[in-house]
């Protein structure tokens, strides 16, 4: 998948670059200074770079740890997110990186141990804190090139009184099948009924198949987080949503759930257009849509009614202490 690896030259001996490298063959590489010197380059072809892109190895100077964005969270009275990863090796027609970023290839800080020392910096605070990982790229689907969840699993080990959530698509569950699952790491799912999720969750694992893991993951002992988010809206969305609850409820024990959340669609302004201009014949985009001063969003009755459906779907199954309405206002 990947034929070109750019490397920054102040990690080019870090152990970690060298060990990336060692996981693959016939692949070119290319020295730089800064990763912005590749990445943010003018007058890229997002779409074109998305069918064959390289990987940046790079380090990390700022910005490890940031607040998550307002109305993010499953319960902690603080919320943070950070980052190892620029992109997402899957291509679904609704994310906001093909917004935010001028180029699809990815970029991997090599630098772990700067992202630990920012936590616990944060963990010593001894508050209530959630870390979420999986809001620029997806947690696990580059695990065995990166090794980052090997990493940091056991670091949350040792303090039970912080969260780690890793937010994935992927069915990808090595190390989590080869270590003692950890009461203080969620392993999320996003998740959208099948028939949608064919449709705008191009390279991602099916439904199906990421029902199969959390089934894999629950039984070995994992908390599971289950993020139906974005909800999409459509024909027959009421129908497909029921369905898709009860295959999830199906297989799933309810002790096993840390937490049920929702998110509706909204894109900033500009990032709306960008990615519209992107996708002119995809229905996604259609509506129904309105916009306010910021961003472009469904009705608002479209999306209070989707929630609270939804939500209703989840108390059939569930209490509600575990359901959380992810919304930025």
């Amino acid at each position: 998948m990947i034929d070109t690896i750019y490397i920054e030259k102040e990690i080019k001996k870090h152990p970690r670059t060298l060990e990336i490298l060692s996981k693959f063959r016939n692949v070119r590489t290319i020295a730089i200074d800064r990763y912005g010197e590749v990445f943010n380059r003018k007058n890229q072809n997002f779409r074109i770079q998305k069918k064959n892109p390289c990987l940046i190895l790079a380090k990390k100077h700022k910005g490890f740890v940031l607040p998550a964005p307002e109305g993010f969270g499953i319960g902690s009275s603080k919320n943070y997110y950070f980052s190892h990863m620029y992109n997402c090796i899957y291509d679904c027609s609704y994310c906001f990186l093909q917004g935010m970023y001028s180029s699809a290839n990815f970029v991997l800080f090599v630098n772990y141990e700067d992202f630990v020392l920012e936590i616990k910096k944060l963990i010593s605070k001894k508050e209530n804190i959630t870390f979420f990982s999986g809001y620029d790229c997806d947690s696990l689907a580059l695990e065995k090139i990166t090794g980052f969840a090997s990493y940091i699993l056991p670091i949350f080990k040792e303090y039970s009184n912080c969260i780690l959530e890793l937010r994935t698509k992927s069915n990808q569950i090595k190390p989590l099948d080869k270590i003692e699952p950890i009461k203080n790491c969620v392993i999320a799912f996003s998740l959208m009924p099948d028939k949608i999720s064919l449709a705008l969750d191009k390279k991602a694992p099916t439904i199906k198949r990421r029902i199969a893991t959390i089934k894999k993951l629950s039984a070995l002992g994992w908390k599971i987080g289950l993020r139906f988010d974005p909800l999409i809206f459509g024909d027959s969305w009421k129908d497909q949503y029921q369905d898709l609850h009860e295959n999830i409820f199906n297989v799933i024990n309810i002790s096993s759930i840390h937490s049920i959340s929702y998110g509706p669609l909204r894109f900033p302004i500009a990032m709306y257009k960008k990615i519209n201009s992107m996708y002119q014949n995809e229905k996604l985009f259609v509506g129904p849509f309105e916009q306010n001063q910021s961003e472009v969003l469904y009705k608002q009755e479209i999306e209070e009614e989707m929630t609270e459906y939804c939500k209703n779907l989840s108390l059939n199954f569930a209490p509600e202490s575990l359901i959380f309405n992810c919304k930025s206002n």
